[in-house]
């Protein structure tokens, strides 16, 4: 197979047919082999029906519905362990991304050797203030934090080698960091392309300004785990001896000074210095207690459940 196309969706029943047709349209003008993988959200309008009707007049369309809403992160997971084509294509169903890109994307992963391309809505239709804005500030805290040299990470049309999607863990929310997430597993070409960006048709946007909120602290998150993520003792056990030092330091200075120097003086619990000392002492014992809690979390296996599947439609082979 060439191509699995997979589409997280949430309450999008009016632009899958739509999506659908173009996506058919494409893939049966080049020639490709494919398959279409909805991924149904917990969406709570007629959603699942219409990816039904839709996989009874065309066998390459299968999906998943959720019990509930998991988030994009989760649909994107259960999707990549669904795909079966050379290369996964993502792309949103609200009819923003053009699946005329696809043929390119295929191509740059199967004939220049990326391992994962990005698209980049270089020309945006959203607000300024609520969208382009913080998206931008965002994208270079991104850029920065991580290394990955992206325009646009938060882009939805993107493509992967088989084996990107098969080696990545997507979960919580970070679908917004899937090129860091793989340049951490060791996938290292990739590449972008300006894709374009239309006007959302129906419904309404189901990302308010709080994602961007969440968007920077999920980057820290993704920021530790990639440093640290595997040796948490390195960071806390830095910063505990830090802290411990300091608080040793002024411990022993009143301690000369008040034996020593001026034995006559203040007491020591009416010295700063004392609860200056006591603070940085507990929280340096914290560090060093949190780095071990780590290490030792580390080494305990831990059984996620990501998702709870309603219906499945169309997976179990290819036509």
């Amino acid at each position: 197979m060439n191509i699995s196309v997979v589409i997280p969706l949430l309450n999008e029943q009016d632009s899958l047919k739509e999506l659908h047709d173009w996506i058919a349209k494409v893939m049966q003008s080049n020639h490709f082999s494919y398959e279409i993988i909805f991924i149904d959200d917990g969406s709570t309008d007629k959603s699942w029906e219409v990816i039904t009707q839709l996989g009874a007049q065309n066998p390459y369309v299968k999906g998943i519905r959720f019990l509930k809403n998991f988030g994009k992160s989760q649909a994107l997971h259960a999707g990549f362990e669904k795909a079966k084509g050379d290369v996964v294509i993502t792309m949103d169903a609200d009819l923003q991304d053009n699946p005329d890109e696809i043929p390119e994307l295929y191509d740059m992963i199967i004939n220049d050797g990326y391992e994962l391309v990005s698209g980049w809505k270089k020309k945006r239709y959203d607000s300024v203030i609520s969208k382009n804005l913080p998206s931008k500030l965002f994208n270079w805290a991104a850029r920065k934090t991580s290394g990955v040299i992206l325009n646009d990470f938060n882009c939805g049309l993107k493509a992967y080698q088989l084996d990107v999607v098969k080696n990545i863990d997507v979960n919580g929310e970070m679908h917004r960091y899937i090129p860091v997430l793989s340049k951490n597993a060791g996938f290292t070409k990739i590449g972008e392309k300006i894709v374009q960006h239309r006007a959302r048709k129906y419904g309404e946007t189901k990302f308010g300004m709080n994602r961007f909120i969440h968007g920077f602290l999920d980057l820290i998150t993704i920021w530790f785990l990639s440093r640290f993520g595997k040796r948490p003792m390195h960071l806390f056990g830095a910063l505990g001896f830090i802290m411990f030092a300091i608080g040793l330091g002024f411990a022993l200075y009143l301690g000369i000074d008040k034996l020593f120097l001026n034995p006559f003086g203040r007491l020591i619990t009416q010295r700063p210095q004392f609860y200056i000392a006591l603070a940085t002492m507990v929280i340096g014992t914290q560090f060093f207690v949190a780095g071990f809690l780590g290490e030792i979390i580390l080494r305990t296996k831990q059984d996620k459940t990501r998702y709870n599947i309603k219906d499945e439609l169309n997976l179990d082979g290819i036509p």
